[in-house]
């Protein structure tokens, strides 16, 4: 899973593994109770990992029922999901619905600034320098220019049906990184609707909140992760 954001967001990547499920070739993707903090330090937090994949299934139902392609099939057990076996696409897109720091600095606007129409940036691994652009993908052969448009048709979709979903509930979807693989010759979502990439913030500026760009403790994590998940449980 790729985590390029230029500002701070869990620090590191939470832990996880995708295994292979011998029976039926589908993948696994089990989600653990703790994040990489600060190098190899770990950080644990209880209940971690059953949160992030209750969240990521809930959202990947809700997709589906909008019929978005996803390569979710259900949850496996309490902390991992279960997805139709895919070959991944090795980069992902960020959804920008406010002007981000790079953003704001490259094109003299005001950072959080609301943005008319959503940013789709391309990141291909996990440095700070990972944005790249379509011609690579190309060039690379990463993905076809087909391939692109589909994605690109998903990811616009992906974004008017959760900014709906959040705005209805008094929050703006800020930003969210969308992963993609493929099956025969179907094109499917296959990653991250966690905390790890969903950054909401409140419509009303007044409330009170852990803002999702500035994480810099675990209770902060703990705190935003049981925030969506409460959302969800509603």
């Amino acid at each position: 899973m790729n985590k390029n954001n230029n500002n701070n967001h869990f620090g590191e990547e939470l832990h996880k593994k995708e295994l292979l499920f011998d029976e039926k070739d589908y993948f696994i993707l089990e989600y653990f109770d703790f994040i990489n903090s600060n190098g190899d330090k770990k950080v644990k937090i209880k209940n971690l990992g059953e949160k992030f994949a209750f969240i990521n299934s809930f959202f990947f139902d809700y997709l589906k029922e909008y019929h978005i392609p996803a390569a979710f099939v259900r949850n496996h057990d309490k902390n991992s999901l279960k997805f139709i076996k895919h070959k991944r696409f090795p980069f992902g897109i960020k959804i920008l619905n406010i002007i981000d720091k790079r953003t704001a600095k490259i094109f003299g606007h005001k950072e959080g600034e609301i943005l008319n129409l959503p940013i789709f940036e391309l990141h291909y691994g996990n440095g700070k320098d990972s944005m790249i652009a379509e011609s690579h993908l190309i060039t690379f052969d990463l993905c076809s220019i087909e391939e692109l448009k589909i994605i690109n048709r998903i990811c616009s979709k992906i974004n008017a049906v959760l900014k709906s979903y959040f705005e209805r509930r008094g929050y703006l979807l800020a930003e969210a990184t969308c992963h993609f693989g493929k099956n025969e010759d179907k094109i499917f979502v296959v990653d991250d609707f966690t905390p790890q990439s969903l950054k909401i913030i409140p419509i009303n500026k007044t409330e009170k909140s852990i803002d999702p760009y500035k994480f810099s403790t675990s209770s902060e994590i703990k705190h935003y992760t049981d925030h969506l998940f409460n959302m969800m449980s509603a």
